[in-house]
């Protein structure tokens, strides 16, 4: 008796970060972000994702209060794991929190972690989270080392940082998705689930999703809230969704 293969859908969970910078640019409450989240919701999304970082210079922590009130499809937080930022991650609960080794002056986020030298902390971290029925995720460049170290901290998923990836991808994509489809089969052989995110963009998300085994989500910010200045937000979610198919 032959059993089928499930093959995991893979969710879009749109980061509203730029939304909160726009806000945050003129004052007031325009563009609103709790708004904004429950329309990418009633576009199609299927997750919401938030970064908030120290200086609130996007999203400030009341956003996630206030979101977390509304946001009824997974909500991920996602963030450097200091004592404000686990903090609010416990009172909050989301479904997902995305471990983040950021620092407090960076841009965008630039780096996984270290999962090899910071296993004691990460261990810590992801089982009292988990204790609060929080799902963990931790952010790792594409290296099978690393993804082993993850799986040594007992997180429940890695999310592959995949600006390399979105970086080489016109130029050669499939010595570009390598190190990627490596460390998405490492994390099948150690039943971590996977997740990715950071430059992916309408040109490049169809090929990443169609070759890496299992992935469960993507976290799309930036690219979408620039496509939709263009196309729309309800249909910018759409062009994105259809490259999950």
């Amino acid at each position: 008796m032959r059993h089928a293969f499930v093959v995991p859908m893979t969710k879009l969970s749109v980061n509203i970060n730029k939304i909160a910078t726009l806000r945050n640019a003129r004052g007031g409450n325009r563009p609103n972000v709790v708004q904004t989240a429950l329309d990418c919701e009633r576009f199609g999304a299927e997750g919401i994702t938030v970064h908030p970082r120290p200086d609130e210079r996007h999203i400030r922590y009341q956003d996630v209060y206030d979101l977390k009130e509304v946001v009824t499809t997974e909500f991920n937080i996602e963030g450097n794991p200091t004592p404000d930022f686990l903090r609010i991650v416990k009172e909050v609960r989301p479904a997902q929190a995305t471990l983040v080794p950021d620092a407090p002056d960076a841009i965008t986020s630039n780096a996984g972690w270290d999962t090899v030298k910071y296993k004691d902390f990460l261990t810590d971290v992801i089982g009292e989270l988990k204790e609060l029925g929080i799902r963990t995720s931790i952010f790792v460049d594409p290296v099978e080392r690393m993804v082993e170290g993850a799986a040594a901290v007992a997180t429940d998923r890695i999310e592959l940082y995949t600006e390399a990836y979105a970086s080489e991808y016109l130029q050669n994509r499939e010595q570009a998705i390598a190190p990627y489809l490596a460390a998405a089969r490492k994390a099948q052989e150690y039943k971590l689930g996977l997740n990715a995110g950071h430059d992916l963009d309408l040109d490049n998300l169809k090929y990443l999703h169609d070759t890496l085994p299992g992935l469960q989500e993507v976290s799309i910010g930036h690219a979408l809230i620039c496509d939709a200045l263009y196309f729309g937000l309800e249909n910018t979610i759409q062009l994105y969704l259809r490259q999950l198919k």
